[in-house]
C-alpha cells in the first residue's frame, strides 16, 4: 500500500490530473464528469481514470446524483506536501547556515 505523500505526488505528477484538480478549484463548486470531460481532448473514460487517482490521494471527493457523478477538490490534502517540503527547506537552510558559519570562521583563522 502506498503512503500518503506518494499517492499525493502520483496525482500532482501527471499534467491532465493537474490541470483538472486546478479545474475544480477555479471551479469553487462540483463539477459533473461530464463538465470536466468538456474541457478537455481525451475520452471520458480518461478522465475518469485521472479522477480515481485523484479521488485515491484524497485531493477529489466524488458524490452520486443519480446517474451523474459530481466532483469536488480538497485542498486541504496539499497541506502533507507543505509539511514534507518544510523539513527538506529547513534541512537545507541548516545545512547552508553550518557552511556559512564553516567558512566564516576558516576566513578568520
Amino acid at each position: 500500500m502506498q503512503d500518503k505523500i506518494t499517492k499525493l505526488f502520483k496525482a500532482i505528477a501527471d499534467p491532465t490530473r493537474r490541470d483538472i484538480f486546478h479545474a475544480l478549484v477555479i471551479a469553487a463548486s462540483a463539477l459533473s464528469i461530464t463538465q470536466i470531460s468538456s474541457q478537455f481532448d481525451i475520452s471520458r473514460q480518461g478522465v475518469t481514470k485521472h479522477i480515481k487517482t485523484l479521488e485515491d490521494a484524497g485531493l477529489v471527493h466524488i458524490d452520486s446524483k443519480g446517474r451523474e457523478r459530481f466532483c469536488n477538490a480538497n485542498t486541504k490534502q496539499l497541506k502533507e506536501i507543505t509539511k514534507w517540503l518544510k523539513f527538506y527547506e529547513q534541512f537545507w537552510d541548516d545545512s547552508l547556515h553550518n557552511l556559512g558559519s564553516y567558512l566564516n570562521t576558516k576566513k578568520n583563522a
